[in-house]
């Protein structure tokens, strides 16, 4: 099938806070690492991939500097996940929206799936959105566990589909960005006919750029989808650098908060602190 695609008028992207790059940091940790979030509903232990450096020493050296000492899970949707590390949480009024709290830098992705993909557990790291944030880097602080729900197969068949779609949607706005000046000079020329050929070559190189790695669920995420459950739609886009090893009663019990239209929860939910286990 053919995408129906077209190019639009690109325009300038919102004008935000411009967030630096990570600097390169020593290795804390070679390997996994384990790390116990102690919140005032129980505790969390986690496993951090050792595949995914970046994430595992930035998150281990937030960890042993406090940083997460007193922050809320800020954002909490049921059959989804739970999600905190704003570093604004820690002495938020009642209410107040929050998840916009960064550390003045964001991380390079290390998406790497399927062998990391968002099952129930998962822990992975929030960022902004590809309008504003085409390389997917992460944000330095802010994470998510998910929790999700299960699929039955008819369910998770539709869902390769529609991820096939996504992906070529992400390869022709991609491309589109890198032509920029090209598409603005024949839109500033009104060339109807050329913006249709480039349109079509898009089309063209999106379709053989997505064919080298076709969106088909493994039959290992498929049996976890079908069977423990999680949020399949964020596979491919969000960087998963963990996961629960024990308390998915407590996240469970956390995802079950009543919630404000923010998904706030009404009642703080807060991390006492974190250690690491050597």
């Amino acid at each position: 099938m053919r995408l129906l695609l077209t190019i639009a008028a690109i325009l300038l992207p919102l004008m935000l806070p411009a967030a630096k790059k990570h600097p390169k940091m020593t290795n804390i940790s070679n390997g996994d690492a384990t790390v116990v979030i102690k919140t005032t509903m129980g505790d969390i232990t986690v496993r951090l991939f050792g595949d995914t450096p970046r994430h595992r020493d930035n998150f281990l050296k937030l960890v042993e500097d406090g940083t997460y000492d007193g922050v809320l899970f800020h954002r909490v949707i049921n059959d989804f996940m739970i999600q905190g590390g704003d570093p604004e949480s820690k002495d938020a009024a009642p209410g107040k929206m929050l998840g916009s709290g960064d550390l003045g830098y964001t991380l390079e992705a290390e998406i790497d799936y399927p062998r990391h993909f968002h099952k129930r557990g998962a822990l992975a790291a929030a960022r902004q959105g590809d309008n504003v944030n085409p390389e997917r880097r992460s944000s330095a602080s802010q994470f998510y566990i998910v929790t999700g729900k299960t699929y039955n197969d008819s369910t998770l068949t539709q869902l390769e589909r529609r991820m096939d779609m996504e992906r070529k949607q992400s390869i022709f706005n991609r491309l589109q960005t890198e032509n920029r000046d090209s598409i603005m000079a024949m839109r500033r020329n009104r060339d109807h006919e050329a913006l249709e050929k480039f349109r079509l070559e898009l089309i063209d190189r999106t379709e053989a750029e997505a064919a080298q790695n076709p969106a088909v669920l493994s039959r290992e995420v498929r049996e976890a989808y079908s069977t423990v459950g999680g949020t399949p739609h964020l596979d491919g886009t969000y960087t998963v650098f963990g996961e629960v090893t024990d308390g998915m009663d407590v996240v469970d019990k956390i995802q079950k908060v009543e919630t404000d239209r923010s998904d706030r929860p009404v009642d703080d939910v807060r991390i006492i602190s974190m250690k690491v286990i050597k």
